[in-house]
């Protein structure tokens, strides 16, 4: 099996299981998703500053 025929199936498969919707779910707000991951990238951002301080 070459490589082009797997990725063929692969696309098909993701084309079957998506359906109509293109595989989004509909509860997933990409505002709410984007601001969770800005929050915690913040926070792992003060984190880190607060720990890494020379002595």
């Amino acid at each position: 099996m070459s490589l082009s025929t797997t990725a063929h199936n692969l696309v098909l498969l993701a084309a079957e299981e998506g359906g109509q919707h293109g595989g989004n779910h509909d509860s997933l707000n990409p505002y709410l998703t984007g601001g969770g991951a800005f929050v915690i990238l913040l926070l792992m951002l003060w984190v880190t500053t607060r720990l890494n301080r020379d002595r």
